[in-house]
């Protein structure tokens, strides 16, 4: 066994080991750790095909944005795991519906792969040889920006429409909360911002404004 299979089964291995765990895991901060960890080992993966700047985007967007991001919020978030579970029991049998649909669409895929094995040459011919001498990065970015730049584009398009509703939808005005007025404070002169009250010897001022003996 060479030193690249014995990297492959290791990152394997616990790929598959992170990624059942972060299912197990009854903790919702432990399975967001583990969550990380099978970033990390598909990132070791990718590296032994040599695609560097696929492990680096996986490590950089979603180890260091998602990752945490979802660490953070599952911390701050006060979870009823009473009601989680009651939940889960309830909605068992969908799940285990649609796990069984998943599991039975991937047995095709891996059946149909092994089947027709010339399948995988056919997809990748329509790709345009960029020749020797660069970098998979510099081959990805020519794909990109150039035969691919309108469905990159709209990728982006649709990710920025999706973060907007998003926010449209979770937004909610609570009552009696402070907001700031931009146009109120621009708009505001000395003698609506100051107000100066004459104190007489003896008196105090209360909050109405007013003096007081």
């Amino acid at each position: 066994m060479g030193v690249s299979a014995f990297f492959f089964y290791v990152f394997a291995i616990m790929s598959v080991f992170a990624g059942a765990m972060v299912i197990i895991a009854k903790n919702p901060v432990h399975a967001v750790l583990f969550l990380i960890l099978v970033f990390f080992n598909a990132a070791g993966l990718f590296i032994l095909l040599g695609a560097e700047f696929l492990a680096m985007v996986l490590v950089i967007v979603y180890v260091g944005a998602v990752a945490v991001l979802f660490l953070f919020v599952v911390m701050m978030l006060d979870v009823d795991f009473a009601a989680l579970r009651a939940g889960f029991i309830r909605n068992a049998p969908l799940a285990a519906l649609v796990g069984g649909i998943v599991l039975v669409e991937l047995v095709m895929v891996v059946g149909f792969a092994y089947i027709q094995p010339e399948v995988a040459g056919v997809a990748a011919a329509p790709f345009p040889s960029l020749g020797s001498g660069i970098t998979n990065t510099e081959a990805l970015g020519r794909l990109i920006y150039t035969r691919y730049v309108f469905f990159f584009q709209g990728a982006g398009l649709i990710l920025l429409l999706a973060m907007i509703g998003a926010i449209v939808l979770t937004l909610r005005h609570k009552p009696g909360v402070k907001r700031q007025s931009i146009a109120a404070q621009n708009a505001r002169t000395v003698q609506t911002a100051i107000e100066i009250v004459k104190v007489e010897p003896g008196q105090a001022i209360v909050p109405s404004g007013e003096t007081r003996g």
